[in-house]
């Protein structure tokens, strides 16, 4: 089997169905405006970021604690859902912590992918491969928000109250009690 297509499934399984965590980031990213386009700024950022240290950690240049990223991990999650309570509009600050942020889950990717034996002459098409499966999950995840909530109701007045911030409140709950729970572990 191809190495690449091998791994982009992996990746992918990572978020579906054992990923509940990214699932609920992504989905709380998209729920800040529930425009197409500022989801995809938003994941381009985010992206990059849990790239960049994916990479770096898997090669062997960053050492971290996998218990206190997990921790952090749940935290962003909190963060990035209490956000949406209090802006509607992407701004400097939100990309800057989603980018601050992505840097902790690619540490977060990179521990999941350490659990996977991989040989050296192989290691870069399976890093791309896993990080191209991401992608394509954090892809869908956007495209079904955006077919499910948004693009039917995001133009009625009810939308943001009735559907936005009972979403992200319930995010952030969820996210508050693993951060807990984690730090309890």
């Amino acid at each position: 089997m191809n190495i690449v297509f091998q791994y982009w499934q992996l990746g992918i399984l990572h978020v579906f169905p054992t990923g509940l965590d990214h699932m609920l980031f992504i989905t709380a990213l998209f729920f800040l405006s529930s425009k197409f386009k500022t989801a995809l700024i938003q994941c381009s950022v985010f992206t990059l970021a849990h790239s960049i240290t994916l990479f770096l950690a898997v090669l062997g240049y960053l050492r971290f604690n996998s218990q206190w990223i997990e921790i952090i991990i749940a935290l962003s999650i909190f963060i990035v859902a209490v956000e949406n309570l209090i802006y509607q509009q992407i701004n400097w600050h939100r990309l800057l912590l989603i980018f601050l942020f992505g840097l902790i889950h690619g540490l977060g990717f990179a521990t999941a992918l350490s659990q996977q034996p991989i040989e050296q002459s192989i290691l870069l098409k399976a890093l791309f491969g896993f990080n191209l499966g991401v992608e394509t999950a954090q892809a869908g995840i956007i495209v079904f928000c955006y077919f499910l909530f948004a693009r039917g109701f995001s133009h009625k007045v009810w939308y943001q109250k009735k559907l936005v911030q009972p979403i992200s409140l319930t995010i952030a709950c969820i996210a508050l009690f693993w951060t807990v729970q984690r730090f309890l572990a």
